[in-house]
């Protein structure tokens, strides 16, 4: 049997809901490879860079009491990372959903060029 098929479905969550969240005390987890970072990165405090190649061996430097969002350029590899650490047992997670693209597009904090193909545009999600 497959286990993502027991899983509970992944929480998903906006860019909107990722900023409340995240003042609320959750952790941003930036799961894009260091060279898409380079060129654009999520303008948050405390944002923890944990590239999805290596999240399998790092995983445990996450802590689990926090709520941790997951982000990467527009939500697949985010989600995938969701489920790992929910597989891991990680009760806390949520994906946020159009990751970095859908981020900009609010006209949310971003360091470095705006991704090719984004336009900002303010207000909610």
């Amino acid at each position: 049997m497959n286990a993502r098929a027991e899983l509970p479905t992944a929480r998903e969550v906006c860019p909107t809901t990722t900023r409340r969240l995240l003042a609320e005390g959750a952790l941003l987890v930036d799961v894009r490879e260091l060279s898409e970072v380079a060129t654009t990165a999520f303008d948050v405090a405390g944002v923890v860079l944990m590239p999805l190649s290596e999240i399998e061996q790092r995983y445990e430097e996450l802590p689990r009491e926090r709520l941790l969002v997951l982000a990467c350029s527009s939500g697949p590899r985010s989600l995938r990372a969701t489920y790992f650490l929910m597989l891991q047992g990680y009760t806390r997670v949520a994906n946020m959903e159009g990751g970095l693209a859908k981020w900009a597009r609010r006209g949310f904090p971003i360091r470095g060029s705006v991704p090719a193909g984004i336009v900002a545009a303010g207000g909610c999600c």
